[in-house]
This record gives C-alpha cells, sequence and structure tokens, in this order.
C-alpha cells in the first residue's frame, strides 16, 4: 500500500497542518480524526488496516487530516467566541486547502466523500453538508451533530452553521437542497451498546428525512459500543456494501 505524509504552513489556520495519503487510485476518503486526535489516528488503531483491501484494489484513496478540536471545541481554556471562529477557519481549510490538494492529487472529477468516528462524524457529516456542491457523501460513525454541547450556552452564527441539527431544519434553499437529494452516499451508523448515542444518529436521520434528503441510517446491536472495535467494522462493511 503506497502511503506519504505531505504538509505545509495553512493560511486559513496560522500553523503547519499534515495529510497522510494512503493508496494510488480510486474515489477519495477523506478522513476526519475523533476529537481532539491528530491525522495519523486512523493508522494508529487499525482503522487503515481494515480498509486496506479496498486500498490495495484501487477502489478508494484514503486521505487522512489533523483536527484543530483542541484548539476549538474542546479548549477548555478558550472563550466559546473563539472556539466557534476556529472551527469556521477550519472548515476553511478543508475546503480551499485540503480539497485543491485532494483534486492535484487525483484528478477534478474525482468524487470526494468524507468520513469520521465520535467528533470526526461531526466534522465530516458538517463538512459535506455544507458543501454538497464539493462532497459527494459522508460516512458518519456514532456522531453527535449539535454543537451546543460544547459551547457552554455561547451560540452566534459560527455555533449554528456548524450544528447540522439546527441549520438542516431551516435550510430553504432549493439549490442546495437539490444538491443534497441527488446524493446517494450518505451513510449515519451508530451502535447501541456503550457511550453511544444512537437517539443523535436518529435524530439527524429523521431531519434528512423531513427534507427528503435520502440517507441510509444504519443502527448496530446493543454490544457494538462507542470504540474503535466497531469503527474499524463499520467502514469495511459500507465500502463493501454500498459503494
Amino acid at each position: 500500500m503506497r502511503r506519504e505524509i505531505q504538509n505545509w504552513y495553512s493560511p486559513s489556520l496560522n500553523k503547519q497542518m499534515e495529510i497522510v495519503v494512503y493508496g494510488h487510485f480510486g474515489f477519495a476518503l477523506l478522513l476526519f480524526p475523533t476529537a481532539a486526535e491528530d491525522y495519523l489516528e486512523y493508522e494508529r488503531f487499525g482503522l487503515i488496516d481494515a480498509i486496506k483491501p479496498f486500498i490495495d484494489e484501487g477502489r478508494l484513496k484514503a486521505f487522512s487530516i489533523n483536527s484543530v478540536m483542541s484548539e476549538s471545541w474542546l479548549n477548555e481554556h478558550a472563550p466559546p467566541p473563539y472556539r466557534a471562529l476556529r472551527h469556521q477557519q477550519y472548515n476553511r481549510y478543508v475546503t480551499q486547502e485540503v480539497v485543491p490538494f485532494i483534486r492535484n492529487n487525483t484528478s477534478q472529477e474525482t468524487m470526494i466523500i468524507t468520513a469520521g468516528a465520535s467528533l470526526g462524524a461531526l466534522l465530516a457529516a458538517n463538512s459535506f453538508f455544507r458543501r454538497p456542491d464539493i462532497f459527494e457523501g459522508t460516512i458518519a460513525m456514532s456522531g453527535s451533530y449539535d454543537i451546543k454541547s460544547y459551547a457552554d450556552g455561547y451560540y452566534d452564527d459560527n455555533c449554528y452553521f456548524n450544528s447540522p441539527v439546527d441549520y438542516l431544519p431551516n435550510l430553504t434553499d432549493e439549490s442546495i437542497l437539490g444538491q443534497l437529494r441527488s446524493k446517494r452516499h450518505i451513510y449515519i451508523l451508530s451502535g447501541q451498546g456503550d457511550y453511544e448515542a444512537p437517539e443523535r444518529s436518529v435524530e439527524l436521520a429523521e431531519i434528512l428525512e423531513a427534507k427528503d434528503i435520502p440517507c441510509h441510517l444504519d443502527l448496530w446491536g446493543h454490544d457494538i459500543p462507542h470504540d474503535w472495535p466497531a469503527w474499524r467494522a463499520m467502514l469495511p462493511h459500507v465500502l463493501r456494501t454500498r459503494l
């Protein structure tokens, strides 16, 4: 399996940001790390090995990036307005820097699907819902899609537009709705075991259904916890049966 690490100084974030690329061909799978983790997290915890057959077959090329959660929503030492602003800066990094990198590394026509687990699911899903003109779909595993629990009661536009359960119900722009309704790769998964919150996935799926946006809600058993063995099973399952 081809593996390449690159980095550049991000003008959106004013810091050095790394990215690791796995594979040589196929659609682009953009991986967002959990919590405050880094671009190598999915490799350390065996998820890259779990999807290695798909990479080796040339079905997908994986791009794993850093997050700035430790500087935004998980930064208890920063005021909530800064946390929200930092998330918006991260959005610009993804769309204005990472996406062009992926295009240059693949082609202008290559399909990009976002994916992530836990807080990475929020980042993946939010990136897709905000920009369906760029992304073709999302694989969101064990996520929560309401940013308000991290904002300590603070709420502004930067909070609203990064909280899918808030902005999606109010979405009326027919251009964006039309793009979302045309997508066939929206996958929302959750276990129902320890530390999982399947009701959050159900809530998101119900919002999408109310907007006539097709999605695949997949709730795994009560023996499936919020943990890496679940995600190492979920992602290959979606790749094998849906993509």
